[in-house]
């Protein structure tokens, strides 16, 4: 085709003489960089969700519960392994809590301290084994049972130590 002009920067000539604008390669770099981005963001979030998962509540014995501890007796204490209808295994503890002393208690918690193979403290439960709606009287005793079905893999399947972590009181 002569007498046209050789196709200059973006342009290039057809062979009926039009003109077409060629796709410009800072697209493909640019649209890299936004799926880093993106993908940044979502490993920021993940990372930022993981971190702000509320610590299990940590209780403090006050001292007038301290005091009191020697009052109560955690007797019985058994451990059992059931499989339930959706064929996880359930752990159960059961037990008795008496109370030796002259206090009328509102509630008890305790927690489940379970330890891996190298008794290491793996994993730990607070459970409320005295509530509130009946509280234990003076020279009372009251059964109690734990259920857990989330124990993580790599339990040592040891009864786990059962400490008293908070007492209240009427």
């Amino acid at each position: 085709m002569q007498g046209h002009a050789a196709p200059r920067g973006d342009f290039t000539m057809l062979e009926t003489g039009q003109t077409i604008r060629k796709r410009s390669t800072k697209t493909v770099p640019a649209l890299i960089a936004a799926i880093l981005a993106v993908c940044l963001a979502a490993l920021g979030y993940v990372q930022w969700k993981k971190d702000s998962v509320t610590p299990p509540e940590q209780i403090i014995l006050t001292d007038e519960a301290r005091a009191y501890l020697p009052m109560l007796d955690l007797g019985e204490v058994e451990m059992a392994a059931h499989e339930n209808a959706l064929g996880q295994t359930l752990v159960e503890i059961t037990g008795q809590i008496s109370n030796l002393g002259d206090r009328h208690v509102r509630s008890i918690r305790i927690n489940c301290v379970f330890f891996d193979i190298q008794g290491m403290e793996f994993h730990r439960v607070l459970s409320t084994i005295v509530r509130s709606s009946r509280g234990l009287a003076p020279s009372a005793q009251q059964s109690f049972r734990l259920p857990f079905d989330d124990i993580p893999e790599g339990w040592n399947q040891v009864m786990p130590n059962l400490y008293i972590a908070e007492i209240v009181f009427d």
